[in-house]
């Protein structure tokens, strides 16, 4: 069931240790086949050195086991509440990276301070708010997915366009069209968290950049008019080497 998906799964787990954005068993990546509404999860507790394909485990959206011998990742109630809010997201990751935790465990939102942030996140990447003791005692994942879910609602972001957040105290968790887009996004968002964290070394007053270059990077990969890259019909139109 779902063999392709599992494969995909399996592989990007195994990236996120080679991307150096796990240690041990600290991080899980799914994704969802929404022709199914079935989802593909990292086994809980599973080293990444003996991981198998066959160890992926396939989950409903009410997370209960379809396939697979192994309880799937703790974070799986995290995972489903994100696929269950937005229908674009197409697969998830979640780390304990470093430099995103350190923001996360500081209570801090991750400010677009230049342009490598907003090439990939529209405005801050938001921390979540402190959870109540009672959302942490019962039912703790599903809460949070609930928690980042109305982080974005409460703050008018959109999911697409900033596909991260830090979740207070804990880490950080990122999305994208599918699995490999998730663990693209984990890349980036742990190099902008270590990048931020430099520059308020150097200048703790360091404000963000200026809306109109944060805009500008953002829209010229992401909008409706994007330029950068590769299209089909002009084969010429990124227009600037080496990005």
């Amino acid at each position: 069931m779902l063999e392709k998906l599992k494969q995909t799964v399996w592989k990007e787990n195994l990236r996120l240790k080679e991307l150096g954005l796990v240690l041990f068993t600290w991080g899980n990546v799914s994704a969802i086949d929404r022709e199914t509404s079935l989802v593909v999860i990292k086994p809980s507790g599973i080293p990444y050195e003996t991981m198998q394909p066959e160890d992926m485990v396939v989950t409903d959206l009410k997370g209960n086991v379809v396939e697979g011998t192994l309880r799937p990742s703790s974070d799986l109630p995290t995972h489903l509440a994100l696929y269950a809010a937005d229908p674009d997201i197409g697969g998830i990751v979640h780390t304990h990276s470093p430099w995103a935790v350190a923001f996360a465990q500081a209570g801090r939102d991750l400010p677009p301070l230049g342009t490598t942030h907003a090439d990939y996140f529209l405005g801050p990447v938001p921390c979540t708010r402190d959870m109540a003791a009672e959302e942490i005692q019962s039912a703790y994942e599903r809460h949070t997915g609930e928690v980042i879910v109305d982080t974005f609602a409460s703050r008018g972001i959109c999911m697409e366009h900033t596909p991260a957040v830090l979740v207070k105290n804990h880490g950080p968790f990122t999305w994208g069209k599918d699995a490999v887009q998730a663990v693209y996004h984990a890349a980036v968002l742990e190099e902008a968290a270590k990048m931020a964290a430099i520059t308020y070394q150097l200048n703790a007053k360091t404000p963000p950049a200026p809306e109109v270059l944060l805009e500008k990077h953002f829209q010229r990969k992401h909008g409706p008019h994007a330029y950068y890259g590769q299209t089909a019909g002009n084969p010429q139109s990124a227009g600037v080497s080496g990005k």
